[in-house]
């Protein structure tokens, strides 16, 4: 008896965690606030660099052909990672900015891949062009401004 009373117990707190956990909306507010801030703190001490700063980001888009312009890609990309993110956060136009954020992410992941280095700086940007690739089709969530 004292063994199907712990059992019974246990089914229902299991029970009471897999409801407790499946709150997929929720999970994407902490997905979007997490990414967000992560690329906010990416995107703003790019312009804290200075024009330096912002025209050698910007000529890493010459991997993809166009080699004009380096400051006002440079500061497309450092506007991009720091407004776009607490767009993220925020859940406004989302799918846009999940859209710019992927092509900033392309574009890292070609400048590091182009060159020949070592997997782990190619990395992340190509693990983050996916999540934002498929953060275009999932949407924001029910918490946002977009309401999804």
């Amino acid at each position: 008896m004292f063994l199907l009373n712990i059992l019974l117990e246990i089914k229902f707190n299991t029970m009471n965690l897999k409801t407790f956990f499946n709150k997929p909306d929720i999970g994407l507010l902490v997905f979007r606030i997490s990414l967000g801030v992560m690329f906010m703190c990416h995107g703003v001490p790019k312009f804290l660099g200075g024009a330096s700063t912002l025209e050698s980001i910007g000529k890493s888009i010459s991997v993809i052909g166009i080699s004009s312009f380096p400051l006002f890609w440079g500061f497309m990309a450092a506007l991009t990672e720091s407004l776009g993110g607490f767009l993220l956060v925020i859940g406004y136009k989302f799918r846009v900015v999940a859209l710019l954020i992927c092509f900033v992410m392309v574009v890292a992941f070609l400048t590091q891949f182009s060159v020949l280095k070592p997997f782990v700086k190619y990395a992340w940007p190509l693990e983050m062009t996916f999540v934002f690739f498929s953060l275009i089709f999932i949407g924001p969530g029910k918490y946002s401004v977009d309401k999804g």
